[in-house]
Formats: C-alpha cells, structure tokens, sequence
C-alpha cells in the first residue's frame, strides 16, 4: 500500500471527482478521503505525473513534502471538523489535532503559522464563519441552533465573532444573501 496527498480535496464532491480520475487513470484504490488516497500499490512516475497533471487541471494538486503534507492534514481535520460532522459534542482543537496527526500541538501550531502566515485558531474560526454563514443562509436553523450545533459558549459570542470577521451581523447577514460565501480551499 501507498499514500498520497492531495491539495485542495475539501469536501464530498471532492473526493468524487479525484476517484472519478483515479478510475479513469486505472489506478487501484484502497481508501480516499479528504486530502488522502491510498493506493494498492505505489505509482510508477509516469502515472505519478499523469496523476499529477490530471488533478491540476481540476484545481487539486499531489503534495510531496512532509510539511505540506502537514499542513493539508490539519486543514482537512479542520474541515472535516466543522462542515461534516454533525456532533453536539465539545471538544478541544488542540487535542483533536494532536490525536488525528499523532503529533505534538505545539509543533503543529508552529508549522502551520511558519507556512500559512496565520494561525490554526484564525483558520479554525474562519472555517466555522463559513459554515455560520452556509446555514444562515439556508435558513432553516436560528442563532442559537447555529450558535450550539457550532459549540459557541452563547449567541452573542458568536455573533461578536461573525461581525469581528465580517464586518456584518448575522442577522443583516441573513437579510443579504446575495454576500457570497467562499469556497473552502480558499478560506
């Protein structure tokens, strides 16, 4: 078995569209998810570059270095974290990444301030802004559903935290829905 790692592999529909081209290429897979696919076996270097153009033309990219890799995972926990899973569970940042990248915090948190130029908690917040702004969108939840299914200690925290980031309240927010929201990779 071998594993490679994709930039910009965000959502569901991701991973469909790069298993599409792992089928196309006729490349055995063993398990995809966010930011990873493992193989059968490893790729020779023309179907490694094959691969590689593939997915640049669909806006991901093969990620070689080990920080890179790093980074990518923890962004992918991050999402993973905030728009798929549907838990009413608290839960601490830190721990969850050091539990998924079975790495010391301290040095995640260092690493991905050195290569992203900001920090995990601005990243992790403007993640969870994007998801606040996808569900008042849809309308169908109010403040304090967001604000709880989100884990905010209260509303105005969270809307504190919107308008902090936005320059807008959640509530105007919701009266222009045509303020467009950003596509995750570009978070």
């Amino acid at each position: 078995m071998h594993t490679i790692f994709i930039k910009n592999m965000v959502c569901n529909r991701c991973i469909l569209v790069v298993q599409r081209e792992l089928d196309r290429l006729g490349i055995d897979v063993k398990s995809i998810r966010l930011g990873e696919v493992v193989l059968e076996k490893e790729l020779t270097p023309e179907a490694k570059n094959a691969l590689g153009t593939t997915l640049v033309a669909l806006g991901f990219e093969l990620i070689d270095d080990r920080k890179s890799r790093i980074i990518e995972k923890i962004k992918n926990v991050i999402i993973d974290l905030v728009h798929h899973q549907e838990s009413d569970t608290k839960y601490n940042l830190s721990e969850v990444l050091r539990h998924a990248l079975h790495l010391d915090y301290n040095y995640l948190s260092n690493l991905f301030s050195e290569v992203e130029g900001t920090t995990i908690e601005k990243y992790f917040i403007a993640q969870k802004i994007e998801k606040v702004k996808e569900l008042l969108v849809y309308d169908e939840l109010s403040l304090s559903e967001i604000a709880y299914r989100l884990n905010y200690s209260s509303v105005a925290y969270l809307s504190n935290q919107f308008k902090k980031t936005t320059g807008l309240t959640p509530s105007y927010f919701r009266k222009i829905k045509e303020q467009k929201r950003k596509p995750l990779d570009e978070v």
